[in-house]
């Protein structure tokens, strides 16, 4: 059975290493679901968090593999419970109907409006994927809408 899998890894902050880290995953046969990459406080580093679906038995010979990579510094499976994990979109409403903005501002308080014009509002919504997943359903009932989501990144809480 395959189970959701979070994989965190420090790499070495240089061209190339996305592609190459990335092609261990598809080499492999692993889709991955949402990928997320931001330097560390040293911007020598950068933090990449991958979103997987594998067996079990598989995803501890995956982290073997990953660790044996040349930029790879660090690769650590996520701790499930132990996790806090986040996601941000940008969310625009095109607006048919001006009497519709008011109504769009009710459903907005799940996040925050960042533009606001005759034609479309942009709202910004952080949190689970399935707050995202549910504020786009709600939205799209107020218009055409375009999307642009971050993927999933988290951290462990404690040390």
């Amino acid at each position: 059975m395959k189970n959701e899998y979070l994989i965190s890894t420090v790499v070495e902050n240089k061209p190339g290493v996305l592609y190459r880290t990335a092609n261990v995953f598809r080499q492999r046969g692993y889709n991955i679901r949402s990928i997320s990459v931001g330097e560390l406080r040293d911007n020598s580093m950068s933090r990449m968090t991958f979103v997987i679906e594998a067996e079990e038995n598989a995803i501890n010979q995956l982290v073997k593999v990953m660790n044996k990579q040349i930029d790879v510094v660090d690769v650590k499976i996520l701790d499930p419970k132990r996790l806090i994990k986040k996601e941000l979109a940008l969310i625009k409403i095109y607006v048919k109907d001006q009497k519709m903005i008011p109504k769009i501002r009710d459903i907005a308080n799940i996040g925050t409006i960042i533009d606001e014009s005759v034609n479309s509002i942009i709202i910004e919504v952080t949190g689970t994927s399935e707050k995202i997943t549910d504020f786009v359903e709600l939205a799209s009932d107020y218009g055409k809408i375009d999307i642009s989501r971050t993927g999933l990144t988290a951290i462990e809480r404690g040390e």
